[in-house]
């Protein structure tokens, strides 16, 4: 054993945290060294002593800790809930571009954690799909509010949704039109649902357990249908039930290649109108039946790499989802590939400049991805802090969509000229799908993207 000093030692038994009337409480203890190693009662006793108070305060910091967040919640919850809810609609609604008034106001006053499982409750008021069991998810608040001003939902309308999902949609709508009548095909969730819709007192919306492939003709003809989940084509039954001249939107595509298509329904017929790409879980039952193109999760791939394909007016980059302040710029003698590239602009630190696309991939098959593209950068920095930077980010699922491993790519600081990345990304065994998104992801300055390819690893 090591000599110690005899210096006097002053052990303080209150550590820093507790309110300050319990430190009032406490005194410091001392405790002398001596160096001999013989143990006398004295010692003893004051050892046992210690260790008594050392469990008492313990015994104490650990009721506070635990108490603590609850009793700040506890103080006025739904206030803090409020405080969330104004801000993500500020800035995550609006200032992405819905103007519908009304649709503002439900999007404000539906409490979206009531519609998300509890251990994801600290993330409901961020703009992201959020899982809610069986494979599914709950929509981001801006793609809800975003397709639901594109029905224009009026006082009078009956609405039919595919999809009910947790509830959150209809819980939107609800405020907006006269009744709305909701389909899931997943029993648990349906059921759910329901249960959560009419706890929270929303009394004009009808749920069932079915296969919304088929709709509802009991209470078609509907004024306006809004389609959840995606399938590759637009049902049949649900043009059927759509009343002459009414409204429906629906992401139409492949599994990772969706488009939302507003449909009006015009002698019979659907006359389409791009909106922008998106990406949506499919929709089960008898569309996936009759889907044709399936994804190979064994030759992964991006569509649109080079980003000369449009969609939409103001343009966007078809095949992918989630674009938030970029353009696309048409110069065929800047671009590194093709005639287009695209440019994400922020000049406010912590607001999203980005774009996304999912694909699929085996981790069973690919152990390792290729990935190459072109990148410029204008005063590019940092956002509010070191996590804030402009980079690509690779997250890959299992195949119940549960998050499995991240791969980051790029500190991209500075000003510079056109340069040609290229890395390696390890895919996790367990992977099935995978979502890559890249742009300023919270910085500031703006900076270019062209001629994006993913592959499989060569061995």
């Amino acid at each position: 054993m090591n000599h110690l000093s005899r210096k006097t030692l002053i052990l303080w038994m209150v550590p820093e945290g507790l309110p300050s009337h319990v430190q009032a409480k406490q005194r410091p203890v001392a405790a002398r060294e001596t160096g001999n190693l013989t143990v006398s009662r004295a010692t003893t006793g004051r050892c046992f002593y210690f260790a008594v108070r050392l469990w008492m305060v313990l015994g104490l910091l650990t009721a506070w800790t635990c108490l603590y967040p609850v009793l700040a919640w506890g103080q006025n919850p739904r206030s803090m809930f409020r405080a969330a809810r104004e801000q993500m609609v500020d800035q995550e609604i609006v200032t992405a571009g819905v103007t519908h008034l009304e649709v503002i106001e439900m999007m404000r006053r539906v409490p979206r954690h009531e519609f998300v499982p509890l251990k994801q409750r600290s993330l409901a008021y961020f703009d992201m799909a959020l899982p809610i069991g069986a494979n599914q998810t709950i929509s981001p608040p801006f793609v809800v509010a975003y397709m639901t001003e594109q029905l224009d939902p009026q006082p009078s309308d009956v609405v039919l949704e595919i999809g009910t999902g947790s509830g959150y949609q209809a819980a939107v709508l609800s405020g907006l039109v006269k009744q709305v009548y909701s389909i899931e095909i997943v029993d648990s969730l349906g059921r759910k649902a329901d249960r959560t819709l009419k706890r929270l007192g929303y009394r004009n919306v009808a749920v069932k357990v079915g296969d919304g492939y088929q709709g509802w003709p009991q209470h078609a003809p509907f004024d306006k249908i809004i389609v959840t989940c995606s399938p590759e084509k637009v049902p049949t039954p649900l043009v059927n039930q759509l009343r002459e001249g009414g409204r429906m939107i629906v992401p139409v595509g492949e599994r990772y290649r969706q488009n939302l298509y507003l449909f009006t329904k015009r002698d019979g017929q659907l006359v389409a109108e791009a909106l922008r790409a998106t990406l949506f879980v499919p929709m089960t039952g008898a569309a996936e039946q009759r889907r044709q193109k399936q994804p190979d999760p064994a030759r992964p791939r991006l569509e649109n790499g080079g980003f000369e394909q449009v969609i939409g007016e103001p343009s966007k980059v078809a095949g992918w989802h989630y674009q938030r302040q970029v353009q696309v710029v048409s110069n065929p003698r800047e671009a590194r590939e093709g005639e287009r590239y695209v440019t994400f602009t922020n000049k406010h630190a912590g607001r999203s400049a980005r774009a996304m696309q999912g694909f699929a991939v085996d981790g069973r098959q690919v152990a390792e991805l290729e990935l190459a593209l072109w990148v410029r950068g204008d005063q590019v920095r940092y956002g509010r802090n070191r996590s804030e930077w402009p980079h690509l980010l690779v997250t890959f699922f299992d195949e119940r969509r549960a998050a499995v491993g991240q791969q980051r790519i790029g500190t991209w600081i500075g000003t510079f000229a056109w340069q040609h990345e290229t890395a390696r990304l390890a895919v996790p065994l367990a992977a099935r799908e995978a979502i890559i998104s890249f742009g300023l992801m919270g910085g500031v300055g703006e900076i270019s993207f062209d001629d994006l390819r993913l592959r499989p690893a060569s061995r």
